[in-house]
């Protein structure tokens, strides 16, 4: 078996197993969701309906004027095909608010001003619904660091968060996703013809192959390079990896009461 293939029937019933339990410890039996049309929160809305069933899912339509008109009818598609509860909130209004305090706000900056008032109007609706935020954030994205702090990273759990996106295709493909959603070019929608890819660089298909070799076989830049990756590929994957790494932590604090004062 090649290093990023996974066995899908398995890894199926683990996260719909650990969607339903972590769910119910926490005293909820519901979740909630935003639904862009894309791979990742396609998979997560099949996987959360399978495990909690589809009244105790709901799916949030959170468009913004510039995103393009294909990612809310096909986010509307997914919802209609699982027969879920959903909500449309049109962030431009929150999103042109803040802004505007800002003269000389940068397409990045704007992003991730999107990117949080999306997870805003997420956890509004989770205290309205008694809801769990549900992450759609895979493996890839989340060492690359592809991902805004407070936006779309602010949630109560990541069941995709130990799966590439290569691997998140093959569940998809498994778990009967439409092809169309499975071979979109991956896109948060935050500006016009913005694409993942573009912005990272390079292909995930790439970046995966390099990664799980890097993270999880523990693979030193020598034997990357031995592997056939250029040296492009390895320094700009390594640096962006290790630079992204306070995404991925809890704020630090320093230890006062245990470092013997008073």
């Amino acid at each position: 078996m090649k290093l990023l293939e996974i066995k899908c029937e398995p890894v199926h019933r683990q996260l719909v197993q650990f969607i339903r339990e972590y769910t119910g410890k926490q005293g909820f039996s519901k979740v909630v969701l935003g639904l862009s049309g894309g791979l990742d929160s396609t998979v997560s809305a099949y996987l959360a309906v399978e495990a909690l069933g589809r009244e105790n899912v709901i799916g949030v339509f959170m468009p913004h004027r510039i995103s393009h008109p294909n990612s809310l009818k096909d986010a509307q598609a997914v919802a209609a095909g699982l027969n879920i509860f959903t909500r449309l909130v049109d962030i431009t209004p929150m999103v042109e608010t803040i802004s505007a305090a800002f003269p000389a706000i940068t397409g990045l900056q704007l992003g991730n001003i999107m990117a949080r008032c999306r997870m805003i109007v997420l956890y509004q609706i989770s205290a309205e619904e008694r809801a769990l935020v549900m992450g759609t954030s895979n493996k890839s994205e989340i060492l690359m660091g592809y991902g805004t702090l407070y936006g779309d990273l602010g949630c109560a759990f990541d069941h995709l968060g130990d799966l590439y996106k290569t691997q998140v295709r093959q569940l998809a493909e498994h778990i009967g996703v439409p092809e169309e959603i499975r071979h979109k070019a991956p896109s948060a929608d935050l500006w016009d013809g913005q694409c993942d890819e573009d912005e990272l660089g390079v292909t995930y298909s790439e970046a995966d192959r390099f990664l799980i070799r890097w993270i999880d076989r523990q693979m030193s830049r020598e034997e990357l390079l031995a592997e056939g990756f250029s040296v492009d590929i390895t320094d700009r994957i390594m640096k962006r990896v290790d630079s992204q790494q306070y995404k991925r932590t809890m704020p630090p604090f320093p230890k006062v009461n245990s470092s013997g004062m008073g």
